[in-house]
């Protein structure tokens, strides 16, 4: 059995250390059940609680989760339009997110997926100073599909 402040008041029966803790006004918690004789110890076991929460919260404070942003392009984007569309991915990028690119096909635009690998070809070009190609472009179903994440 573990006190308060820590210190060691040896081993005692269940209801005798139940008794001590009511008397201090604390909680007795079970800390090591597995060894022989259990451990125990005396302290308020809702400030403990609170104290635990506190470290969890700071800890995720200071941790930076990214984002995985979409840009959807089609094989017809005109050159101005696409213009733009890379300036957000850059932006994106900068922000120290990592986006996805889709490029949808519609109807009798799958007979010339060539336009749409040529679209992506001139992204990845554009975004070679900024981006690193996680995921180069594959075909899903009617979609062209890469990641890029920023370069570190």
């Amino acid at each position: 059995m573990i006190g308060p402040e820590g210190e060691q008041l040896g081993i005692l029966p269940t209801p005798e250390a139940f008794k001590q803790a009511q008397e201090g006004g604390y909680d007795l918690v079970e800390v090591a059940p597995t060894s022989v004789p259990p451990v125990c110890r005396i302290m308020d076991y809702g400030k403990y609680k609170y104290e635990l929460s506190k470290k969890d919260h700071q800890s995720r404070r200071h941790q930076k989760s990214t984002q995985v942003k979409e840009i959807k392009l089609r094989p017809r984007t005109d050159k101005h339009d696409l213009e733009i569309k890379i300036r957000q991915i850059k932006g994106f990028l900068e922000e120290g997110n990592k986006t996805k690119v889709v490029l949808t096909y519609r109807g009798r635009e799958m007979a010339n997926q060539e336009m749409g690998r040529a679209v992506m070809a001139s992204v990845i070009s554009e975004l070679s100073d900024t981006g690193t190609i996680e995921y180069a472009p594959r075909m899903e179903g009617r979609s062209l599909i890469m990641i890029v994440a920023p370069k570190n």
